[in-house]
């Protein structure tokens, strides 16, 4: 059995065999290289075995000894019990709290105008909210719970969906190219097209030529327009009538119960299906801990209702 004095040395294995480099298991550890390596080397004295083979001289590379990828599942597995264990305590403390992240569009636009009614729920959970645009390290940042855009696959993150959406255009409702709330060609043609590009580097992801395309109007430019890469403020841009935007349906809802968007009429097949949709996600070992499971819980309820609302508007 591992005495408390090898508990960090094993910490030290176990995220030098996952990044494959004492460089990056010193970046998480928040510590040095070298102290990641002398732990590591004093582990092999005390069991009495390698742990790593070393690829080469000066390439920081490490390739696991047999012995050791035998052990490491269990070892893995024993730390996520560990930190489990730890949360439950952090847990049970007097002061509780819960941080979440989300990008600043997704907070602005679909959570934020609801977050009170969790906290009218749960009023002594204390809830910190990041927005920062990047996506954080939930172990080193120690976020508990987010909700991510994309596929559904993030490494080290157990994710559940919770609902996708659609894309299509809108405008303001008194856009000035808007005739009784159908735009005819020739002023799709002239209307200036508002670009998000916050999903530029998703190459599956529409934008405005392939929604055209799809659209039977090929012969409009896609080339003009407004570009800017926050989706919120993608949507303001066409509150405030400079143009027509493709809108993401999560993103626009409140805009369009609240009447400052509308969907124009077009010909052709104007919605989009979206292969992207928003995930949950959270740490394995968090999953079942009370204030991350009271917020997965408060989010699935929020969008059941939504929906549940949505179809009453449109019916």
């Amino acid at each position: 059995m591992a005495t408390p004095a090898y508990l960090n040395a094993l910490r030290a294995f176990e995220a030098s065999a996952r990044h494959g480099s004492f460089s990056a298991a010193a970046i998480e550890l928040n510590v040095t290289a070298a102290a990641v390596g002398q732990q590591v080397r004093n582990l092999e004295a005390w069991l009495g075995t390698s742990l790593f083979i070393r690829a080469g001289r000066g390439t920081g590379q490490l390739e696991l000894t047999a012995n050791a990828q035998h052990a490491l599942p269990d070892i893995r597995a024993a730390f996520e019990r560990l930190a489990i264990g730890v949360a439950r305590l952090r847990e049970a403390s007097a002061h509780t709290g819960l941080t979440i992240t989300v990008s600043p569009a997704f907070a602005s636009k679909w959570l934020v105008p609801r977050l009170e009614r969790f906290q009218k729920l749960h009023p002594s959970l204390d809830v910190q909210l990041d927005t920062d645009a990047r996506s954080v390290d939930f172990n080193i940042e120690r976020v508990d719970l987010g909700v991510r855009y994309g596929g559904g696959q993030w490494p080290g993150l157990a994710s559940e969906k919770l609902m996708g959406e659609t894309l299509f255009p809108v405008c303001a409702p008194d856009y000035p190219l808007l005739r009784n709330g159908k735009l005819e060609l020739d002023a799709l043609s002239k209307c200036t097209l508002i670009h998000d590009l916050s999903m530029a580097n998703d190459p599956a992801f529409p934008n405005w030529r392939s929604w055209l395309d799809r659209a039977g109007h090929a012969e409009v430019s896609a080339e003009h327009g407004l570009r800017i890469n926050n989706s919120a403020a993608v949507l303001q841009a066409a509150v405030e009538r400079q143009g027509l935007a493709l809108a993401r349906s999560v993103m626009v809802q409140d805009d369009l119960n609240a009447g400052r968007l509308i969907r124009p009429q077009l010909d052709g097949t104007t919605e989009w299906p979206l292969e992207q949709a928003y995930y949950i996600v959270f740490r394995p070992d968090h999953g079942e801990l009370t204030n991350v499971r009271l917020f997965r819980d408060w989010l699935v309820g929020e969008v059941v209702q939504g929906d549940a609302q949505d179809l009453l508007i449109t019916s």
